[in-house]
């Protein structure tokens, strides 16, 4: 094609792997997201690279570990000289367009050279494009107060259940879908413009658990997949667990509570993958489809009452956390082989992807690869993927304090706040069906997943694996050695 391809994220905000069809949960109802196997590719295996949405999205717009630039927590985004791909494609002709969540550029400075105009999906009524509007949906979150749940256990499960239609109709989600459908319909009628970069990122399905109708009653609560078994259980599990599941409240929780739960979850990403539709039917009435390469995925997983956990935590990596869809269906001119992937990749192999689609060269250093070959039906991608995540002791700008008991996240945060191994520097290797969690002030973790998926059961003493963990520590040391830095590309004045 002599014209650039488009270019479409559409992102989602703490879904996990196993909440779509195709994946294999009977209860889920994601046909759209199902469908993109027609023409593309599902990648089962793919890890973000921070459990949290703060270092996992400056991960998978620069291709860096988070350990590269320091960020390792929600309040340090990236610096003015750290390397983004939304301002590249701006650089190389692309009309940027930014459509809901930030937590990448601090609220203090400008988007001007990330995008062409930035909707911050609070305003649709008045199609605000001011590019210095930061989206603040984390203070809405925990500002969330639910009469009489504190005099109960239902108050840190984060569950509210069905919402109201009405009320639901002007929400973020649906004002940054309503924005993006718009935009195309303006943008059909430019044919000779630029081509479109959209970066669409909204918030569902992140907590708190809650959906309207159609979607909050449709999932079948018969068919849920077997909820993986309490952390108190478990033997040699990480102390971050522990200690958010002492405070969270759900030791008495019925199986029938928890299954609410998950449902509301469920009807939550089906609602995503409605809205997904939405924006394909569009380019695909604007006859904008086949020249657009979309990218669906989530910047990170979700517990939902997995371990007797909900929500997230910034340095365990069980899969609910760690490993994301990853979706992506080709412009025309890929011969792609379209269905699932088993290879192993990562939310950062993103920007290089995205690079090869538009014909262009990043001109920084990254540790992504490119996934045109995985699409294309190639068998074998990374040998390795990682997450990680925590600090050392003494690092206490990081623990993310100050929250009371009256906030959502007081589980969490308060144990992050603690100086003993809980919220400690960790990181995950997964090699082949193999994952091994390296933590610096407690004891490791390893897991055969063939043979345990729900990672129940750490073999970390177990004799018969000590060739393979010793393999994965070295494969370990490599990827630090490789990845701890990278020399700025302009030299300073001596």
């Amino acid at each position: 094609m002599d014209r650039k391809p488009n270019i479409l994220f559409f992102v989602a905000d703490q879904m996990r792997a196993d909440s779509l069809g195709h994946i294999g949960n009977r209860s889920a109802k994601t046909p759209n997201l199902d469908k993109i196997l027609e023409e593309g590719v599902s990648f089962e295996n793919a890890y973000c690279q921070n459990p949290v949405c703060v270092p996992s999205r400056c991960s998978f717009l620069s291709g860096l570990y988070p350990h590269t630039t320091g960020h390792r927590t929600m309040h340090y985004l990236q610096r003015e000289d750290e390397p983004n791909i939304l301002r590249t494609m701006k650089n190389n002709g692309y009309e940027v367009i930014w459509i809901g969540r930030n937590d990448v550029i601090p609220g203090n400075r400008p988007k001007t050279e990330y995008c062409d105009k930035y909707y911050n999906g609070l305003d649709f009524e008045n199609h605000r494009d001011d590019v210095n509007s930061s989206l603040n949906f984390g203070k809405r979150v925990n500002n969330f107060k639910v009469p009489g749940f504190m005099e109960n256990n239902r108050y840190y499960s984060f569950y509210l259940g069905e919402m109201d239609q009405a009320e639901a109709a002007n929400t973020f989600d649906w004002n940054c879908v309503k924005t993006t459908l718009d935009y195309l319909d303006k943008k059909s009628t430019e044919p000779a413009g630029k081509p479109f970069f959209l970066y669409v990122t909204i918030s569902f399905p992140h907590p708190p658990y809650a959906c309207e109708e159609p979607w909050f009653s449709s999932i079948d609560r018969d068919s849920l997949p077997v909820r993986r078994t309490d952390v108190e259980k478990l033997k040699d599990k990480p102390s971050m667990l522990h200690g958010i599941r002492s405070k969270q409240n759900l030791q008495n929780w019925s199986e029938d509570q928890y299954n609410e739960l998950r449902s509301t979850y469920l009807a939550m990403v089906s609602r995503f993958d409605y809205q997904y539709g939405l924006i394909a039917d569009q380019l695909k009435k604007l006859n904008m489809y086949d020249s657009t390469n979309i990218f669906v995925y989530s910047d990170h997983g979700d517990y939902t009452g997995d371990y007797g956990i909900v929500e997230k935590v910034q340095n365990c990596f069980e899969n609910p956390v760690s490993n994301v869809p990853l979706m992506i269906k080709p412009a025309a001119g890929i011969n792609v082989k379209p269905g699932k992937s088993k290879v192993l990749t990562e939310l950062l192999d993103i920007p290089a992807t995205v690079a090869q689609m538009a014909g262009i060269e990043l001109d920084y250093v990254q540790f992504g690869k490119s996934l045109v070959p995985a699409l294309e039906g190639a068998k074998f991608h990374k040998d390795a993927v990682f997450c990680e995540g925590g600090r050392i002791h003494g690092e206490v700008w990081a623990m993310e304090g100050g929250h009371k008991p009256d906030s959502l996240y007081w589980p969490r945060l308060s144990t992050q706040s603690q100086e003993g191994p809980e919220h400690t520097k960790a990181v995950m290797v997964r090699m082949d069906h193999y994952k091994y969690v390296k933590r610096l002030y407690e004891k490791d973790e390893f897991y055969n997943l063939d043979a345990d998926p729900h990672e129940l059961y750490n073999e970390i003493d177990n004799e018969d694996y000590k060739e393979i963990i010793f393999k994965i520590k070295m494969r370990l040391l490599d990827f630090y050695m490789e990845t701890a830095d990278t020399i700025p590309n302009k030299k300073d004045l001596r």
